[in-house]
């Protein structure tokens, strides 16, 4: 029996595996993509030019951007707890494989995307109902389209138990991707709710991120 087919002590990691990538690159390119991904958001809050307001207030003018504020929020949110939970998810693994750095680009795809839907979303969300129906949809489209981008990364990271600082029992594996499952479901609905209210649709995906707010990888941590 050679050393590497020798039984583990209980509750001792397992040999890391000699192929894969350390996960530095990746946490480095991701923290880089989702930063800018972020600060492009602002970009999209517009300063009311004196020549443009035609007699009312500033203030006024600011009011009536309101949509803009909320999707830059929500938005922010959004981008800013996906940092969160995957630098969370990054903390399980000491290797990563080719698989796990493509679906981690795939991630990032959706991410990358998501200001465009929100200036979208910010300039048609007082509009006509089907253009902010439109809007809305798209956005609700980008969020589904993450959802799955991320439960795939959660997947790919914890597939292999040798790649891991220590394993993650299957029950509590299948307890995150319940939790997972369930925002995914919060996800799809809100498509549906833009067509009935934009608005409600926006301030629906404010609640799924607070939702995630939650770390769901902390049972798996917990157990393993």
């Amino acid at each position: 029996m050679t050393p590497a087919d020798e039984p583990h002590e209980t509750g001792a990691s397992p040999v890391a595996p000699r192929t894969g990538f350390s996960t530095a690159r990746l946490e480095a390119f991701s923290d880089g993509v989702l930063a800018i991904a972020i600060t492009l958001l602002v970009l999209d809050l517009q300063v009311p030019e004196p020549d443009t307001l035609h007699g009312e207030t500033l203030l006024h003018a600011l009011g009536r951007q309101w949509p803009g504020y909320f999707a830059y929020l929500v938005s922010f949110l959004v981008i800013g707890i996906i940092w969160i939970n995957h630098h969370a998810m990054c903390a399980l693994a000491r290797r990563v494989d080719r698989r796990t750095l493509f679906a981690n680009l795939f991630l990032l795809l959706t991410v990358s995307v998501i200001p465009y839907p929100t200036r979208l979303l910010a300039t048609y969300l007082t509009a006509g109902h089907d253009d902010a129906s439109t809007a809305a949809a798209l956005y609700a489209a980008t969020m589904v389209a993450m959802g799955i981008a991320f439960s795939l990364l959660f997947l790919s990271f914890t597939r292999d138990a040798r790649a891991l600082h220590t394993p993650v029992p299957p029950e509590a594996r299948r307890a995150a991707l319940r939790r997972f499952g369930i925002g995914g479901l919060a996800y799809l609905a809100t498509v549906g709710l833009a067509y009935l209210s934009p608005v409600a649709m926006l301030a629906t995906h404010a609640l799924i991120a607070v939702y995630y707010c939650y770390d769901q990888l902390a049972p798996a941590r917990r157990t393993s």
